[in-house]
């Protein structure tokens, strides 16, 4: 019977991860499909095609979306090239938290407090650089050119690409390999920055292709920014959809379903030359080969001078040029976030303010108290983004104690679904299911979206500390005579504690950032703090709109900060030694 309880468990876990997949798939799949057939009315893409504001609005999201992109994967790479086995790394590591607990929406409308013709950059140059004395007509925000709508994309999604790449270099077993593997290339006359790019950048790379695909696909279709800081004339495509979707007519409804579709062939074409380029043997040499030694000059007593210093000090652990330089960069990027939350904050508070008065002539409460007075959309957006996150997590930790590893494999094109798809094509699909299945209007509903959005999320930030975990301490437990749950709860979860604690807070903020699942499943009949302040984004009463975005990112910062104070390490008194106690 003992020999037989191995099997016995396999096959019960077996079970555990079918069943799983099925309450995860089967809605993804239905959405998928319901998805496919919105977009089969041939009537719809003639109209589409024949629109004549079509072309302008995809090749406005083909650039926005394109080079903000390229961008965000240039900045992140080149602040993991200065940063990882650095000094600068642990503190790059510890501010990403911060970064993105700032939802999306509420970043762009800080950044449109600050960059404004009436925002505070202009305030602070006008009394000695401009002479202005009221808002100069500048498009300095929904510019034609989407440069707005590309900063702020921008700005948001260095921090998620270098989240997913530090979640990889933390794990024990790379972050030892890679720092012998730049040990080797220091002590073969590599620089640093050649280092990074020939050895470690070139795996590093196929581990962010998913994360890099997400970020494409969301600068493709994002809505909730665009209608914030994006362009107006023309809008995006993706914009262009959501007006489209929203018409009573069924045939304009139509029409955006298949703008939504041609949003998805857009995304599926660029990631397609993407891939490509990067396995053409062409690319491949480029990050792998050396100096050609005809071409590497003779180095002088100076020169060989320096090498030996490299080699001495093989990963910089003395402040170099590049770590400063990543220091340097790392504080613009962190001062733009204090900047944007500032703004947010004082804009909240402001009564009467003049232009070009640098500070409100008084400060007002008002708004905060409309906020607080408006409990039902905090009610909302606290109950959705708990229970969505809560049961993402426990799914994604009973599919990874219980799915074998090629389950995971196979199955990760389909868990990873809702991050690879337009938002526009995504929500299409939630909201037919939701009116096949009777969701539609309810809040079981908008918590089956919420849910489906945060998955990807939470089992992205879970996977690389369950893969990094020793499984050593199993097979000590079991030594010790004790059982599978016995190990789970008293020496696994706790040792995992901070990374379940973090995935919760991941998952929280991203169901705080919902809008577009929102505004349907719900059919305006659930309102949260995204949706009341993209919609005050559009009027004039700032106070208003700055408390309700400053309220989007002050509950993800709390669940943050929650999850940190959780996460923390325990504290052990030790033995007392020399008649002294101490903890560790």
């Amino acid at each position: 019977m003992a020999a037989n309880h191995p099997i016995k468990q396999s096959t019960h876990q077996r079970t555990i991860a079918a069943l799983l997949l099925a309450a995860i798939g089967v809605p993804l799949v239905w959405g998928l499909w319901a998805a496919a057939a919105a977009g089969v009315d041939s009537a719809s893409w003639q109209a589409l095609a024949a629109d004549p504001q079509t072309l302008r609005a995809l090749a406005m999201s083909l650039w926005t979306g394109l080079a903000s992109t390229a961008l965000a994967v240039a900045g992140a790479a080149w602040l993991l090239s200065t940063s990882f086995a650095q000094p600068i790394w642990a503190r790059l590591v510890r501010g990403l938290s911060p970064m993105l607990a700032v939802p999306h929406a509420a970043f762009a409308i800080g950044l449109v407090a600050l960059l404004a013709p009436s925002g505070w950059v202009l305030r602070a140059l006008s009394p000695w650089a401009t002479g202005f004395d009221a808002p100069p007509p500048w498009p300095t925000t929904q510019d034609p050119w989407g440069l707005g709508l590309v900063a702020v994309l921008v700005l948001k999604e260095i921090p998620f690409l270098l989240w997913v790449a530090a979640a990889h270099l933390q794990r024990p077993d790379v972050a030892k390999r890679l720092q012998q593997e730049l040990r080797l290339a220091h002590t073969l006359g590599y620089s640093q920055q050649a280092a990074w790019w020939r050895v470690a950048w070139p795996q590093l790379r196929p581990r962010l292709s998913a994360p890099m695909l997400a970020v494409l696909a969301y600068s493709l279709t994002v809505v909730d920014m665009a209608l914030v800081i994006g362009p107006t004339s023309p809008p995006t495509l993706a914009v262009l959809a959501w007006q489209w979707l929203q018409d009573a007519e069924p045939a304009t409804n139509a029409q955006g379903a298949a703008a939504a579709w041609l949003l998805g062939a857009v995304l599926a074409l660029c990631a397609a030359l993407a891939w490509w380029t990067t396995q053409a043997p062409m690319w491949r040499t480029r990050w792998t080969r050396g100096t050609h030694p005809c071409a590497a000059p003779l180095a002088s007593a100076s020169n060989a001078r320096s090498q030996a210093k490299t080699r001495s000090d093989p990963l910089g652990v003395l402040p170099g040029l590049l770590g400063l330089q990543g220091l340097k960069w790392l504080g613009l990027l962190t001062c733009v976030y204090a900047a944007v939350l500032a703004a947010l904050l004082v804009g909240s508070v402001s009564g009467h303010w003049p232009y070009p008065l640098l500070w409100p002539q008084s400060l007002s409460g008002a708004a905060w108290q409309s906020v607080l007075a408006s409990s039902p959309t905090l009610w909302t957006t606290v109950w959705l983004g708990a229970s969505s996150s809560l049961c993402a997590l426990l799914w994604a930790v009973a599919w990874l104690e219980c799915a074998p590893t090629a389950w995971r494999a196979r199955a990760q094109p389909l868990l990873y679904l809702p991050l690879a798809l337009p938002g526009v094509l995504w929500v299409v699909g939630l909201h037919r299911l939701s009116l096949a299945w009777g969701l539609d209007t309810l809040g079981l509903g908008l918590w089956l979206a919420h849910t489906l959005a945060c998955l990807p999320y939470v089992l992205l930030a879970l996977n690389g500390p369950y893969a990094g975990f020793d499984v050593r301490l199993r097979q000590v437990a079991a030594s010790l005579g004790h059982g599978h749950w016995t190990f789970l709860l008293q020496v696994k979860w706790p040792l995992l504690r901070a990374a379940l604690a973090a995935s919760f807070a991941i998952g929280f903020a991203v169901s705080v950032a919902q809008y577009l699942p929102t505004l349907y499943v719900g059919a305006g009949r659930f309102a949260t703090v995204t949706t009341e302040a993209v919609n005050l984004a559009a009027g004039g009463q700032r106070a208003l709109t700055a408390a309700f975005a400053g309220l989007q990112w002050l509950l993800p910062v709390l669940v943050f900060a929650l999850a940190a104070l959780l996460g923390r390490p325990r504290r052990f008194p030790t033995p007392a030694v020399g008649g002294h106690n101490g903890t560790l």
